[in-house]
């Protein structure tokens, strides 16, 4: 049977990790030693999934070779079957379909909360922003990031990036605590009010279309 080799791509892989990289940067923009260091853990983790999205698929090599005939799909390399979460799903189209949809929507929400995000706090011009995406929690632009790398885990798991992403959230939330006793010297009172009943990251189930849906407001407190 014709083994389908769809990797050693790398051209493919530095232009992915340069794109993905941009945009993420662009709307979370690193500033003290803190924040770049933040960044260079997602930066660690686009390179590991692109390489192996499109370049040396280590996890597949693994998996094929512990599991060796007992692995559940003929042609393990073809680029179908690089998404894990289609071959534990049976390796339909229908699997697969499922699994890219699934993963577009997080991608998309997570992309979308940033770009709000974004938006708002440069509007503000300096000012408390606590309304829009604000108005639900307190560090909207880290839940969109947190959703795209859950739309990256769904669409292509590996063993790197698994072990990666909870050290990549760690350092997330110790930013953004780091980043709430700025916000205390500066607003002082303000913030403590605003922050007393707002989520870090996530509102509640009933609020997430509204969260995912609401307008860019102007950002003034």
């Amino acid at each position: 049977m014709n083994q389908e080799y769809a990797y050693g791509m790398w051209v493919i892989v530095v232009f992915n990790i340069g794109l993905f990289l941009f945009f993420i940067v662009s709307f979370l923009v690193p500033k003290g030693r803190r924040e770049w260091r933040s960044m260079g853990i997602v930066t660690a983790f686009l390179v590991a999934l692109f390489t192996e999205m499109y370049g040396f698929p280590l996890t597949i090599y693994l998996l094929s070779g512990w599991l060796g005939d007992a692995y559940p799909v003929l042609q393990p390399y073809n680029h179908k079957f690089g998404h894990l979460w289609v071959v534990v799903f049976g390796g339909s189209t229908f699997a697969w379909a499922m699994v890219m949809g699934l993963s577009l929507l997080f991608l998309i929400a997570g992309y979308t909360l940033m770009s709000k995000g974004w938006r708002q706090v440069h509007a503000a011009h300096g000012r408390l922003v606590t309304d829009g995406v604000y108005g639900f929690v307190r560090h909207p632009q880290y839940t969109g990031l947190f959703l795209v790398i859950v739309g990256f885990l769904i669409q292509w798991p590996t063993l790197l990036t698994v072990l990666m992403a909870p050290v990549l959230l760690y350092a997330y939330v110790r930013l953004s605590k780091a980043e709430e006793q700025r916000m205390l010297q500066l607003f002082e009172q303000d913030y403590k009010e605003y922050a007393h009943d707002k989520p870090m990251f996530f509102p509640p189930v009933s609020q997430w279309k509204n969260f995912l849906i609401t307008p860019v407001e102007r950002g003034d407190a």
